[in-house]
């Protein structure tokens, strides 16, 4: 990849990490759509990496707090609100984990087309407009439980899918559940960091396993852009949503979806 493509996917896995408008489903058009060549697993890694670490550092309070909580639960048996918090994360990443163990080939060759990006596209942007609109939303990330920790985690399972975004999901069950936006996008994000680690440790070992050379400038610049694009994208979205809620994700991922089926008609 030259230097320009290394910027543009790595500002797109950035700032579509944890927007609601799945990040998978944007770094897979550009090889759909434009011809360029997949970007590989080494910068897969990297940019995850950029935006794994921008997620830890911007929370980087709280996931102190949750860390030093639940240490003191495991070891000296004391509970508190942030232990309790860490332990739904925890157990919300679980369906994740065994999704991905059960079924990772099957949906890495199955569906990566643009037909299912089009229709995952669609179908949760209007699962997320229904929760932001029709549901009650009051409730603290402190009040979820572990009923709705569980429940949110089986939606995050189903991100594995391209186009259905794993944060869009996440926060759409969170909304149904009665969290508020603010509340569901924390605990989202929160998600984000057990699952993404988890993540590169599995493609870290693929990668191991490959014999390919390693373009480190492409690896540096890649993880360098996405890691200041998601922290300044996380930094707005949450600002974004507590005054104008999920509509604009919305519209676009209608628009987005509208013009992959367009794509699919002419070609």
């Amino acid at each position: 990849m030259d230097t320009f493509q290394v910027i543009i996917l790595a500002l797109i896995q950035g700032l579509t990490e944890f927007l609601p408008i799945s990040s998978s489903a944007h770094l897979i058009l550009p090889a759909q759509i434009l011809g360029w060549q997949d970007q590989g697993l080494s910068f897969d890694i990297a940019v995850n990496t950029g935006s794994l670490l921008a997620v830890i550092i911007y929370f980087r309070k709280e996931v102190w707090q949750l860390l030093t909580a639940w240490l003191t639960s495991v070891f000296k048996q004391k509970h508190s609100a942030d232990s309790k918090l860490a332990w739904w994360i925890i157990l919300a990443t679980i369906p994740a984990v065994g999704f991905a163990l059960l079924f990772k080939d099957y949906v890495e060759t199955v569906f990566r087309s643009i037909e299912v990006i089009a229709a995952t596209t669609i179908i949760f942007g209007l699962l997320l407009w229904r929760a932001d609109k029709l549901t009650h939303k009051d409730l603290t990330e402190y009040q979820t439980g572990w009923k709705k920790a569980l429940i949110i985690g089986i939606a995050q399972a189903l991100a594995m899918i391209p186009g259905t975004s794993r944060s869009g999901v996440t926060i759409t069950a969170g909304l149904v559940l009665g969290l508020s936006r603010q509340a569901a996008a924390r605990f989202s994000f929160l998600m984000a960091i057990p699952v993404g680690f988890g993540a590169a440790v599995f493609q870290a070992k693929d990668f191991a396993e490959t014999s390919h050379a390693i373009d480190w400038h492409a690896l540096i610049l890649g993880t360098s852009v996405s890691f200041i694009s998601a922290y300044v994208c996380i930094h707005y979205f949450l600002k974004l949503i507590s005054r104008m809620g999920m509509t604009p994700f919305v519209i676009y991922r209608l628009v987005l979806g509208a013009v992959l089926c367009g794509v699919i008609w002419l070609g």
